[in-house]
């Protein structure tokens, strides 16, 4: 029998402090919360040997947050013994870690690199000192530098740099200052994405409120301490430059907040966005596997207990419909720029795109928001800036 492809996800769930911005599942911690919620995490991989080992090939490890890079080597070490005995690794399989600059050393760059890791994911965020400041970050960008300069001279040839833009305070002039500075360094792949202040986040507390006056900005919540949002033009701007400005560096757009150089891309996301089965590991990682979603508990006390009593952790299960298959693979994979290959559709599901969506493909087309060949379809440029209006008219697709 052929083994079918896997990626994995381990969540580490800790942080130096929770950022201004941050929804994610990460908190502060010391170091006995970290050795169990370790011993936990490899326990739980230990669990998976009979399910996966034989007929599962790892492509793709992504080691994310949270903060991995807090955790010590020989905790990074047993978390790879752990998965090599549970797991059959591809050898050229894309192993990232995210790490955080203020918590990276030269000796668990050293580490990591004999242990497989071939990809870094180093969250920057800005090269304004202010603007870091602003969003919580622990680290200057001096600081950045000195690790992303470290991590070149351990032989890392595969790095993503995260930024962030439409920050408070930000202008067009302070991105293209970030963009230009971070693009001349020269890495492999820059995710550059848009402010979203989501609820349950101090910017929330602070700006939520002025968004719904309805004027869709919050400028007015500006005070001589946190300056405010960037108005609706200037985002406008930002967002149109991005693109255009690294690819005058060589980066091509592959996704709606994703670039990279040739050969680049990164394979564990595109996992995502092509709908191959994923297993997330730890706390509140989310999987899909087969035709089932779910996502295991996201109270620490609760996975550490669980996991130690070998009881069960995965929480709201769901069995997939056909119509949810299909709603999905539109969603996700029209994220990427290539778009959605209608012999896929039809190899996947067994009908024909235009079979399924040929009205709200018309429709969208005629709208200019939508590219229709024979052999895919794909956002157009105009598509991409209204991407979630775009989604919404896949919905409820025509299955009979």
């Amino acid at each position: 029998m052929m083994e079918k492809e896997l990626e994995l996800y381990l969540h580490i769930p800790f942080c130096v402090q929770k950022c201004a911005y941050c929804d994610f599942l990460s908190a502060p911690s010391d170091e006995v919360q970290r050795i169990r919620y370790m011993d936990a995490l490899v326990k739980e991989i230990g669990g998976y040997r009979k399910k996966y080992h034989d007929d599962y090939r790892v492509t793709t490890i992504f080691i994310g947050g949270g903060t991995p890079s807090l955790l010590e080597e020989n905790q990074i070490a047993d978390l790879f013994h752990a998965l090599q005995q549970t797991f059959q690794i591809e050898q050229d399989a894309e192993i990232t870690i995210e790490a955080n600059p203020g918590t990276v050393t030269e000796e668990k760059l050293a580490a990591w690199k004999s242990l497989g890791i071939n990809r870094l994911s180093i969250g920057l965020q800005s090269v304004n000192d202010a603007e870091l400041k602003l969003l919580g970050r622990i680290h200057t960008y001096e600081e950045f530098l000195e690790t992303y300069r470290t991590a070149r001279a351990q032989g890392f040839e595969n790095i993503n740099i995260d930024l962030i833009s439409a920050v408070p305070g930000q202008t067009v002039e302070s991105w293209s200052h970030t963009l230009t500075s971070i693009a001349g360094l020269g890495p492999e792949h820059i995710s550059a994405y848009s402010l979203i202040i989501e609820e349950g986040t101090p910017f929330y507390d602070y700006y939520g409120e002025c968004r719904k006056d309805g004027s869709g900005t919050a400028r007015d919540c500006a005070s001589a301490d946190m300056p405010g949002l960037p108005d609706e033009d200037t985002e406008r701007k930002i967002y149109e430059m991005t693109a255009d400005l690294l690819a005058g560096y060589g980066y091509k757009r592959y996704e709606i907040s994703n670039y990279a150089k040739e050969g680049f891309a990164c394979r564990h996301n595109l996992g995502y966005w092509e709908r191959k089965q994923y297993l997330g590991i730890g706390l509140g990682a989310s999987s899909l596997i087969g035709h089932q979603r779910y996502h295991n508990t996201a109270d620490l006390e609760t996975y550490i207990y669980k996991v130690q009593k070998k009881e069960e952790i995965r929480e709201d299960i769901e069995e997939l419909s056909l119509s949810d298959e299909i709603e999905e693979h539109m969603f996700l994979g029209l994220r990427k720029t290539e778009g959605i290959s209608v012999q896929g559709v039809l190899e996947t599901f067994g009908k024909s795109i235009f079979d399924i969506y040929g009205k709200e493909l018309e429709k969208l087309k005629s709208e200019g928001l939508l590219e229709v060949t024979a052999d895919a379809v794909r956002l157009t440029e105009r598509g991409i800036d209204v991407s979630n209006t775009v989604f919404v008219e896949f919905l409820d697709p025509v299955t009979d």
